[in-house]
């Protein structure tokens, strides 16, 4: 119960932190440099006390978007992981981490129930290939949102800091990729790192929030 309450308020103050942040500014620049979490987005317009995941991508009639990079899934994918939005457990450590954002089709609409699944190294770049520690899947909600609860992760020898992802949208092929941090130091000799996979990350009072739309084309 300790653990839900802690959850639970974290994800009060993350909220928060998200209708207090100038999310547009940093966005806008990231759209600029190419980077996929950045896609033509627009702070949402729900009232203020509606709490926001992440800005929504905007599209005219005529615009398409491009599909996310898919990347290999490396040695220590384990499927058939819980169903979970937060992948904090008590005493973990590490600095916690807040990824959100929507699962958009190439044609700017929102894909309600896709699966995302993820997995990563805990804080000191280790895998969990015997259980499931850091690893869980979810279903966006009905705008194509998501929410996941975790810590950054740590450094696995030869990679630099990364989250893997699955997204699937229903009944469509699935996409296999991974998540970037920006400014990592060891970005530059990945030989895997793609920088239109970088998260747009805040600095939040309790860790880090970043933001993420995965594109999905259909089969």
């Amino acid at each position: 119960m300790e653990m839900l309450v802690n959850t639970r308020m974290h994800r009060r103050n993350f909220q928060k932190l998200a209708l207090a942040l100038a999310l547009p500014a940093p966005l806008a620049l990231a759209a600029l440099s190419g980077r996929s979490a950045g896609i033509a987005l627009a702070q949402a317009t729900e009232p203020a006390d509606t709490p926001l995941l992440a800005p929504t991508p905007v599209c005219g009639d005529d615009d398409d978007l491009a599909a996310t990079l898919p990347q290999t899934a490396g040695p220590f994918y384990t499927p058939d992981t819980p169903e979970r939005r937060s992948l904090l457990e008590p005493r973990m450590p590490g600095t916690r981490l807040v990824v959100s954002g929507y699962v958009y089709s190439t044609k700017c609409q929102p894909i309600p129930g896709a699966l995302l699944d993820f997995w990563q190294a805990d804080d000191a770049g280790a895998y969990d290939n015997q259980g499931y520690r850091l690893r869980g899947h979810q279903f966006a909600d009905e705008d194509g949102r998501f929410e996941l609860e975790t810590i950054v992760p740590g450094l696995y020898p030869g990679r630099t800091r990364h989250i893997h992802a699955i997204a699937q949208a229903p009944d469509q092929p699935i996409l296999i990729t991974q998540l970037y941090f920006p400014d990592e130091p060891a970005n530059a000799a990945d030989s895997i790192f793609n920088p239109a996979l970088v998260m747009d990350i805040q600095q939040a009072e309790d860790g880090e929030a970043a933001f993420f739309t995965f594109v999905l084309a259909s089969g």
